[in-house]
């Protein structure tokens, strides 16, 4: 792999990590995540990190309930040593995709990277959107830049209308702005699309990016960007305005 692959890799599976909390029995996905944890970091040539977490591995399966926790917090430590070592590796332009659970700041500034680079348009795509698109993150792009929201009908927040609203009113055609709403369960992605032309996901809805989990925003690639753009073109057009 190479080594934006392997900090890819390392962030998402970092991010779907399970909570070895919430059941007294080890579960068969918490088995399959320390397996395929340790896999990736031996893909990866990280040996000490993957010995790590094989060792914790064994000891979480040997354990009871009471030590378990433990065992997986050393695990996870060793993941997160990994993925730091993978983001210094890494190409400039792919470092900082992951924040860690709790760093609301690295979420803004993640968030806020991405926007800075509209010169034109930034749609952002929550179906669960709150005023939190506005107040923390959409006032991070450039003044000029047209900001589009597209929020589902049927899982939108009360509080991003009012807050679309005074946005209106303070900044007028100094901030353009724009939001819509899809027919209900339609979208089923978090997504900024930048000018048009570049897709990045997310895999929180930015109300709770990175509140109480591990999140990650990655730029997306290949022939999956333009019809994941047409996509949402096409989501945009038959929404409903605020």
């Amino acid at each position: 792999m190479s080594p934006d692959e392997i900090y890819i890799n390392i962030g998402h599976l970092l991010a779907a990590a399970p909570n070895f909390d919430e059941s007294d029995r080890l579960r068969t996905e918490e088995t399959v995540w320390m397996a395929k944890a340790y896999a990736l970091l031996t893909e990866a040539g990280m040996a000490q990190e993957a010995v790590a977490v094989q060792l914790n591995m064994e000891l979480i399966i040997s354990s009871g309930p009471y030590t378990r926790t433990e065992y997986a917090n050393k695990l996870i430590g060793a993941m997160h040593r990994a993925l730091a070592i993978a983001e210094l590796r890494a190409p400039a332009s792919a470092r900082g995709a992951f924040i860690s659970a709790g760093n609301a700041f690295d979420a803004m500034t993640a968030v806020g990277r991405v926007l800075g680079e509209a010169k034109v348009s930034a749609r952002i795509v929550d179906p669960y959107m709150d005023e939190k698109a506005l107040t923390d993150f959409a006032v991070l792009a450039i003044p000029a830049v047209k900001i589009e929201l597209l929020a589902d009908s049927g899982a939108v927040k009360p509080s991003l209308k009012p807050a679309f609203t005074r946005w209106q009113m303070q900044y007028t055609s100094e901030r353009p702005i724009e939001a819509r709403l899809s027919a209900p369960r339609t979208l089923h992605d978090r997504l900024i699309i930048i000018d048009g032309s570049k897709v990045y996901t997310l895999t929180q809805s930015l109300n709770a990016f990175a509140a109480r989990s591990p999140a990650s925003i990655v730029r997306l690639e290949g022939d999956a960007v333009p019809l994941k753009i047409a996509a949402y073109d096409a989501f945009w057009n038959s929404a409903t305005p605020i």
